[in-house]
Order: C-alpha cells, then structure tokens, then sequence
C-alpha cells in the first residue's frame, strides 16, 4: 500500500514535467512561426554607430621634412684648423664661437698693415698743415701759386696713401676675424666636417647649422588638387618616427610647375616645432584639409554603393532594415564618409560583410566571449 502511494507523486511529477515542457517548446515554435525570420549573428567588427564629428577632407600627401634654416658654414681663408669647439647635436648661439684657425700669417699681416696706417696718418697730417700753411702765406704774397699748388698736390697724395692703407688693414682685419669661425644664426650642429688639425681651403665645409624651429615639410599632391589648394590651408600629417601622434602646419608655397614624370606639384608646408621634437629627414605622411564640417558620419564600408541610391544597413530594435542615404564629403585618410540624409548619430549600422544581411532579419551582436 506504502509503496503504491509513493509511485502515485512520482508520477504526476512526471506527466506535470511533461506538459510543462511540452507547452514550452509549443511556445518557441509558435513564436519562430510568427515570426518566421532568422537570427543572424553578427561580430561586433561588423558593426558601428553613426556619430558627429569634425570631418576634413582634402588631398593626401607624402614627403619629408627640412630645416627651413639651414646654413653650411665652410672656411673663406686656407689655414689649419687649431681648435674645434662643437660637435654634432650639441646647440649653438647665434656668434658663439665653433672653430679656429691659425692666424699666425695673418696677425703679421694685420699688424704691418696697422702700421703702415699709422705712418700714412702721420704723413697725411703733415701735408694738411704744409697746404694750410702755404695757403696762408699765399694769401699774404709770401709765396707764388704754384707753391700752394705743389702743397695741395702733396696732400692729395698722402691722403691716397692713407686710404689705401686703411683699406689694407681692413682687408687683413676681416682675414683675422676669419680665422675665428662663428655660427651664423642660433640652431644646433647637424654635421661638423673640420677637426683640429684639418687644412682648410676657402670653401671647405666645416659645419652645417640648422635652426630646429624652423621645420618645414616638402611633399608632393597630385596635380588634379591644385584647384583646391590654397595658400594658408591647414595640414595634418604623421612621421615615421611618431606614429601616434599628428602635427600640424600650413601651406606656405606651392610649386607653379608638376613634374612631368610623376604629375605631381611639390608644396612646402610650414610647421610650428614647438619642443623641437621634430627633425629634418623624417618621413611624413598627411593631407591638406581644404574642407572642413561637422557632420554625421560613418565608415566607408558601411555604406552600400551598388544600387541606384546609396544605402546602408541600420539595426533597428535588432532588425535589419535598408536605409537609402545621402552622401557628402569623403575623408580619404581616415575612409570616413558624411551621411546627409538617412541616419542619426547614435544609430547602428552594419559594416563590410554583413551589408549582405537580408533586411527584415533578426540581427544579434556575437562578441568574441560569447563563442
């Protein structure tokens, strides 16, 4: 009897489990029949939000950088270099002091030519006084006209004398200050090419200083961009050495003539140095921003070129549903393309692959942890 009535829950236990799951699966396919859509499980690499942001467009461009002040400082006498006083990197002032040569010739030179002005001085005073002195006894009737002639001629003479004198230590001066090799501006020494002990010849380089704040980009756009160029236009660009980071500067000058190999225009961009991170031979990379707008934008694979009208995909109460839309401007640099018409910010669209969903499906989001 005991026994019998244990088997009695058990099996309504059973047939009540039975039901229930029964009803359940009733349920879901009842649902699944109303419905009568797929799932589509989709990456989040496959998906996007349509957001507001300042979007620039313009031309790309490519070259490298350059001091915009560069100066090589080569020697203007022949003489050995006796002291070398700057190497490589090492940052200079405008008048500081890089390098020596002997002077011995030349301070000899210097000190007979002080010498010889001395002498003319000397000679030319003295024949100022004799004309002075003749005029007066001329004018008394003392002596005859052509004493004071002979006097004037011998003035004339001693004051020739004296100029070419003063032209001669003039000359010896610059020699001498020659032999003292000074930065021409301040800067930092890119290359030293004279050591003590080098025999310089008028010419030889010794040093090339550039001015690191003075930077300016050369690069190259195609010569279809010229019609949107202008002088002034912003630049953004990136350097093989900071490849995080993005500099900016402006259009200085522009090319009047394309090469006619490459078809391309040179442009010279330039560029704020602040912090002389920046140095010249770096690689850059960038664009010239000739239109700017802050607008509603989403990447260029997320738009649908194929049919009549452009479209893309939004994700709507997690159906996919078509959406015809309209473009603007297209950011090359980052593939970012303007939604004019269509979307919203904030909307979620569907990128690359998954613009083949079938609009009307169920779309659900599969993250990397879900798998």
């Amino acid at each position: 009897m005991s026994s019998q009535r244990r088997l009695i829950p058990e099996a309504l236990l059973f047939v009540v489990t039975l039901v229930a799951a029964t009803g359940c699966r009733g349920d879901n396919e009842a649902s699944a029949e109303e419905n009568n859509t797929p799932i589509i499980d989709v990456g989040v690499e496959n998906v996007t939000v349509a957001e507001q942001t300042l979007l620039r467009v313009g031309p790309l461009l490519s070259g490298s950088l350059q001091a915009a002040r560069e100066a090589d400082v080569r020697a203007e006498i022949t003489g050995t270099v006796v002291q070398s006083l700057a190497d490589n990197g090492q940052t200079v002032q405008k008048g500081q002091l890089l390098a020596r040569i002997d002077d011995t010739a030349i301070r000899d030179q210097w000190l007979s030519a002080r010498s010889l002005v001395t002498s003319a001085q000397n000679a030319a005073n003295v024949a100022r006084r004799d004309e002075e002195r003749t005029q007066r006894l001329a004018e008394a009737g003392a002596v005859a006209e052509r004493d004071v002639d002979a006097a004037q001629q011998a003035r004339i003479a001693a004051d020739a004398q004296l100029g070419d004198a003063r032209a001669r230590l003039s000359l010896a001066q610059r020699q001498l200050d020659n032999t003292q090799v000074r930065a021409p501006f301040a800067g930092m020494v890119s290359e030293r090419a004279a050591s003590a002990g080098d025999v310089m010849q008028p010419g030889s380089a010794m040093f090339t200083i550039v001015d690191p704040s003075s930077m300016r980009l050369e690069a190259s756009v195609p010569a279809e961009a010229l019609t949107s160029l202008r002088v002034g236009d912003p630049v953004e660009f990136t350097v093989n050495a900071y490849p995080d980071r993005t500099f900016t500067g402006r259009v200085e000058r522009i090319n009047p003539s394309a090469d006619p190999s490459t078809r391309q225009v040179r442009i010279y961009v330039a560029i704020p140095n602040v912090g002389g991170r920046l140095v010249a031979g770096l690689f850059a990379e960038g664009r010239v921003a000739t239109d700017a707008r802050n607008a509603v934008v989403v990447p260029r694979n997320a738009v649908d070129a194929r049919g009549i009208r452009p479209a893309v995909v939004r994700v709507k109460n997690g159906r996919a549903e078509r959406i015809e839309v309209e473009l603007g401007l297209e950011d090359d640099a980052t593939e970012r393309v303007e939604i004019r018409t269509g979307l919203a910010v904030g909307d979620t669209v569907l990128v690359g692959a998954a613009l083949g969903v079938t609009p009307g499906s169920q779309v659900r989001v599969k993250r990397v942890d879900d798998q």
